[in-house]
């Protein structure tokens, strides 16, 4: 008896489906990205006059009569109280900024280019070293463009008078804040979410040239208003920018921002004085 053997059918050939696209990142919008910057000193100013309001208070409870005024001023105008109210104010609108846009963006925290925000490491470590050389000079040649332009003129910042009259003892963790949670932030609003939003309308030319105006102008009121001092910022803030597009990353600008602050106020520590 002949055994007959019968192969199983093929399965029908399976249909080629494309390939599924990536999710689709929208970048942030130039309103967007205006709307948490000022968002950020909005919050700067809500928790230093929140603090504010608490001295006032507390010191009513322990003052009476005409003088309460005076007596809340002189509080308030104690290097101490300045730092503290610095430091509370930028503690408290710095993680506030962060974890807004991390809520809103969350897609492109962590993309290496534009529209990504770049928290990833550079594509080179040695970017990491450049960031801090170019941050180490970038104060100096800064100071030398400034002085050029002021015409002889003393050139002062808010910090620079704030940190040369912290009492000691503050001045760590002040600068502690300057060299990092400071620059973090600022790299993500300037560097992160403007430069992402610009590039979306113009060449990487001009979206630098404007990111790095705009960073120049917000810190105008604690340069005093001095207009001498804004071509330094400026230049600095190419750098950074220049350093986030070339490294793929954040980081190496948050490096080089930290660097940059940290020689400015080394100042503080140069002259001490010393009681008695």
């Amino acid at each position: 008896m002949d055994v007959i053997c019968t192969e199983a059918p093929l399965p029908p050939p399976a249909r080629s489906f494309p390939p599924v696209p990536l999710l689709h990142v929208r970048a942030p919008g130039l309103w967007a990205a205006a709307g948490l910057i000022a968002a950020y000193f909005v919050l700067q100013v809500v928790a230093g006059a929140s603090f504010v309001s608490a001295v006032s208070v507390a010191t009513a409870f322990s003052h009476a009569g005409p003088d309460l005024h005076h007596a809340i001023a002189a509080i308030l105008g104690q290097p101490a109280m300045q730092a503290l109210l610095a430091m509370l104010s930028i503690g408290i609108a710095a993680p506030l900024t962060l974890w807004l846009a991390r809520r809103k963006w969350p897609q492109l925290w962590s993309l290496a280019q534009p529209p990504g925000f770049g928290f990833t490491l550079p594509r080179n470590l040695r970017f990491l070293a450049l960031a801090v050389v170019a941050g180490l000079a970038a104060p100096v040649a800064g100071s030398l463009l400034t002085q050029w332009l002021a015409h002889g003129h003393t050139v002062t910042q808010d910090i620079q008078q704030l940190g040369g009259n912290t009492p000691l003892g503050l001045r760590i963790p002040l600068v502690l804040m300057v060299v990092s949670v400071g620059p973090l932030v600022e790299e993500l609003l300037f560097r992160g979410v403007l430069l992402s939003a610009l590039l979306q309308r113009w060449h990487a030319g001009w979206a630098m040239t404007l990111t790095s105006l705009a960073f120049a102008l917000i810190h105008l009121p604690g340069l005093q208003y001095q207009w001498y001092a804004l071509p330094g910022l400026a230049l600095l803030a190419l750098v950074l920018a220049w350093l986030r597009l070339r490294s793929g990353s954040i980081w190496p600008a948050v490096v080089a921002h930290g660097a940059n602050n940290l020689l400015a106020v080394l100042s503080w520590f140069v002259a001490v004085n010393l009681p008695g």
